[in-house]
């Protein structure tokens, strides 16, 4: 969409801000922001909130946990309008969203900067034109590069577009009114997304409960969440079908440097079962004592079997190193001539095989499920050579999903950088919307 520009520019002096309308000028924050310092002492209100996500939510009463009502009397003051920062870590963490204009009446963590927007600004216009330049990443070039954090004394040097009330609510309109458009768009395509994913799942459980012959002879599994199976296959339970099924270590090992990878559910990612860069790693000597009983290789699954997690599955392949697991991982190996560890796989990733893990599983500090649940549980299966046959299938339609979704999600990105190139064309007058 093209959009008309002003008639005429001028340089801003600013290196990140460019060339601005003629009729703009360029004043200093403090002219625009207040620092609000007002704190909840005496318990004036108790409604908590939180930036989350770049918006400033209400936090939930479930997540209160832990805090005593005394903790909340440090608490700062928000009024609606109010634009909240998150100035800390800046080095460390670039991808959170660190502005948010607050909606509601409440409390926040002092940790945050609130600031307040003076009479002759519109505060839905400076919230756009922070959030530009958190997106942009200039707000990280404030202040020297040695820094953490910022401070208020950082946006009240911060250069401000200076510009009537009337056209600041005019472009914070517009944007209100356009990006909306594009975050209702972007949820459309999150939603073709799950579908995919959720036909995806379908196609492989019907492929590894029913096989690829829509005409076969069907009969009762005898289990009840498996139902019927085709009457040529068998049910047998896992502990029968592979050769182990261990845990990794439940031992608190030191971390060292350079070593022998010590892995976890972390590096179960989009599926695939990879090493990080952050991999903890421990000595030669905890590395043979933890791997004692046995060795990873090629073709084992990696099942979580603790925390929120719990059921994500991969299989190792293009393994070059010894390495060991922590106890949030089991290990199966599959008996060769029996099972196809990708058939196994693809069962324990269907749709029937998640929910038997969720309602087997134990909740203490997080969820779980014992290694004698899942050595113990039940697999159908037919043939080694009809298992390979559903393997290539489910390969190919897999494929399939992954090339439709992996669309999607290229046109999301796509959004999401016009969503932001958007945004800041029009705070900082490169386009006319006003």
């Amino acid at each position: 969409m093209m959009f008309e520009k002003y008639d005429a520019y001028k340089d801003s002096g600013v290196e990140w801000l460019g060339a601005i309308p003629e009729e703009w000028s360029i004043k200093p924050g403090l002219v625009a922001f207040s620092e609000n310092k007002r704190s909840n002492k005496g318990m004036v209100r108790n409604t908590v909130l939180s930036l989350s996500y770049g918006k400033i939510i209400i936090k939930p009463e479930e997540k209160l946990v832990g805090l005593v009502p005394e903790s909340f009397e440090t608490y700062q003051l928000v009024e609606p309008s109010d634009i909240i920062i998150r100035c800390t870590d800046l080095q460390n963490d670039q991808t959170s969203l660190r502005t948010g204009l607050a909606k509601d009446a409440g409390i926040i963590t002092s940790a945050y900067l609130n600031l307040n927007v003076k009479q002759g600004f519109d505060s839905k216009y400076l919230h756009y034109y922070l959030h530009a330049l958190d997106t942009t990443k200039v707000l990280y070039k404030l202040g020297s590069g040695l820094r953490q954090n910022l401070s208020f004394l950082d946006f009240k040097r911060l250069p401000v577009l200076d510009i009537a009330l009337s056209e600041q609510k005019k472009i914070s309109s517009f944007l209100d009114q356009k990006t909306s458009e594009i975050d209702q768009a972007i949820s459309i395509k999150v939603q073709q997304i799950a579908l995919l994913n959720e036909r995806k799942q379908i196609v492989i459980q019907k492929a590894v409960t029913q096989g690829l012959d829509p005409n076969v002879q069907m009969k009762d599994s005898g289990v009840e969440w498996i139902g019927q199976i085709p009457e040529h296959w068998k049910v047998l339970k896992f502990k029968r079908a592979c050769q182990f099924i261990y845990d990794g270590t439940h031992g608190s090992y030191p971390r060292v440097e350079q070593g022998y990878r010590l892995l976890s559910v972390r590096n179960i990612i989009d599926n695939e079962f990879v090493f990080r860069e952050d991999d903890s790693c421990v000595s030669q000597k905890h590395f043979k004592e933890i791997s004692s009983k046995f060795l990873i290789r090629n073709d084992d699954i990696q099942l979580a079997i603790v925390g929120g997690t719990l059921g994500k599955a991969a299989i190792v392949k293009n393994l070059e190193e010894d390495i060991v697991t922590q106890r949030s991982l089991a290990t199966l190996r599959t008996q060769p001539k029996v099972l196809n560890p990708n058939f196994l796989l693809s069962f324990i990733r269907s749709p029937k095989y998640q929910n038997f893990l969720w309602s087997n599983a134990g909740f203490s500090a997080q969820p779980g499920v014992y290694l004698n649940t899942i050595q113990n549980s039940y697999l159908c299966m037919p043939c080694l050579k009809e298992q390979n046959l559903i393997t290539e299938y489910i390969e190919s339609e897999t494929t399939k999903f992954s090339y439709l979704i992996g669309n999607i999600k290229e046109q999301i990105e796509k959004l999401k950088e016009y969503k932001t190139t958007l945004i800041n064309d029009a705070v900082t007058g490169k386009i006319k919307v006003a």
